[in-house]
């Protein structure tokens, strides 16, 4: 007897609330094996093939392909058990029991592909006095050194205890941080533009549900029809093609934005004489593998981070403290068909030039193929930025959030400048430095800066460091 599932929109990890169906992968009445790859979406992060956790045959599906759906929407049904099935495993040579237990992986797919889900955090909660301690999921932001909530976190069951009255806005809210679990509240609330610290949540320990936020829009909306309409004013002429804030461009706009509201920065700058620098690179190309400038410049960084590591951290605004980070993990900007994406460097300051140039070479290869995952695309502590290749000379860039700072690079050009008390022509290159002003005051940006100018005017001074 075929018994049919539902396979609905799984956690893809990072906080990703939504993914765009691309394209499917398999049709109706098509027979599917357990974790096959049944669709591909593309997420704010990355383009990702979902599997499928059962084995049948697809008796339908959800989404045609250019639609957006939210995490835990259903994407397709499987008649598990079916003769189909059966049949088509017995061909294979695969399993050919029957029911839902040996048709189904139970694996939860996070970021790329299936794997057992993550055990999740919690807290103690403290209580009024005669009561037992509660607890309740992690809610302080994440952060380098703090690690995201996993997929446990995120997407484990919340039973609601009973509310005693309908929660509405203006009611008064619970002491303490807003408790929130779902992504999907978080971007309701928001797209309502309700704060969530004026309503009461009728879950357990004060828990905001979905029902107590929609509650609390329909009074809003039953206040605001209370009041009475003043005359109209002209609207301004808004025609025009509208295009929607979503995918990478709307994941670019949502950090950038954070990144204007939540850091302090300030930038700096200066311009370096890079001839010496290319007179280097041109002989090592000479000699070995060929190593691109930005990989230089990257080796450059990971031994400037090293002199100056309180630009290689992050700032935890809840606890107020600074998270100085051990290791490098260098974000280099990457312009694609797909938009702006930063891929990241693992572990860049046990690499040399060479090896961070492979690996830049790599990354960049997969992000124009839309093929990086979401774990590439984030983690990074420190980004390097060569605009100079769209032919600009300078720029002050935007930290990418929750990172402290960003090196940003002109085009490297001849121009006249003084060298050993004669005007010459040199290779000329502006260099850029945005810094969070929390984490360090401008002595220390500046020297990290006059540093990296430094080894780019006089590469021996690398060497005699490292």
């Amino acid at each position: 007897m075929a018994q049919v599932l539902e396979f609905k929109l799984p956690d893809l990890g990072e906080g990703l609330t939504e993914a765009e169906v691309v394209r499917w992968l398999v049709e109706v009445g098509d027979v599917v094996a357990v974790d096959q790859p049944v669709v591909e979406v593309e997420t704010a992060k990355a383009m990702v093939e979902v599997p499928c956790p059962y084995g049948g045959v697809v008796t339908a599906r959800f989404g045609e392909e250019g639609t957006e759906l939210p995490v835990g929407a259903p994407l397709l049904t499987v008649a598990v058990g079916s003769p189909e099935a059966t049949e088509s495993r017995g061909a294979s040579g695969g399993p050919s029991g029957d029911g839902a237990g040996s048709e189904a992986s139970g694996n939860v797919l996070v970021g790329y592909g299936t794997g057992a889900p993550a055990a999740r955090r919690r807290r103690v909660r403290p209580a009024p006095v005669g009561q037992a301690p509660t607890t309740a999921a992690h809610l302080a932001p994440a952060t380098a050194a703090d690690p995201a909530p996993t997929t446990a976190a995120r997407s484990a069951p919340v039973r609601a205890s009973a509310p005693t009255s309908v929660p509405v806005l203006g009611a008064v809210a619970p002491q303490g941080p807003v408790a929130v679990i779902s992504p999907l509240v978080r971007k309701l609330a928001r797209q309502h533009g309700l704060d969530l610290r004026q309503v009461a949540g009728s879950g357990r320990d004060g828990l905001i549900l979905r029902t107590d936020v929609e509650s609390a829009i329909r009074a809003a909306d039953e206040d605001a029809a209370a009041v009475p309409s003043t005359p109209a004013r002209p609207e301004p002429d808004t025609s025009g093609e509208r295009i929607p804030l979503r995918g990478v461009r709307g994941a670019v706009a949502e950090k950038l934005s954070r990144s204007r509201r939540e850091i302090p920065d300030a930038t700096c700058w200066v311009d370096a004489d890079a001839t010496e620098l290319m007179a280097a690179r041109a002989a090592m190309n000479a000699a070995g593998p060929k190593v691109s400038v930005l990989a230089l410049l990257a080796r450059i960084c990971t031994a400037a981070l090293a002199r100056f590591p309180e630009l290689n951290s992050t700032v935890d605004a809840e606890a107020r403290e600074i998270v100085r980070l051990t290791g490098v993990h260098l974000g280099f900007a990457a312009q694609t068909e797909r938009g702006l994406v930063v891929p990241v460097v693992r572990d860049a300051h046990t690499r040399n030039a060479e090896s961070i140039g492979a690996e830049i070479a790599r990354l960049t290869e997969a992000a124009r193929d839309g093929k990086l995952t979401p774990a590439q695309l984030t983690g990074g502590t420190f980004t390097l930025n060569n605009y100079g290749v769209f032919g600009v000379d300078g720029s002050t860039p935007i930290i990418n959030h929750p990172e402290a700072a960003m090196l940003g690079v002109g085009r490297i050009v001849p121009k006249p400048w003084v060298h050993e008390g004669e005007l010459a022509v040199r290779q000329v290159v502006q260099l850029s430095l945005t810094f969070d002003h929390r984490v360090c005051d401008g002595g220390t940006a500046g020297g990290f800066l006059r540093y990296v100018a430094d080894c780019v005017e006089q590469p021996a001074v690398l060497l005699r460091t490292l």
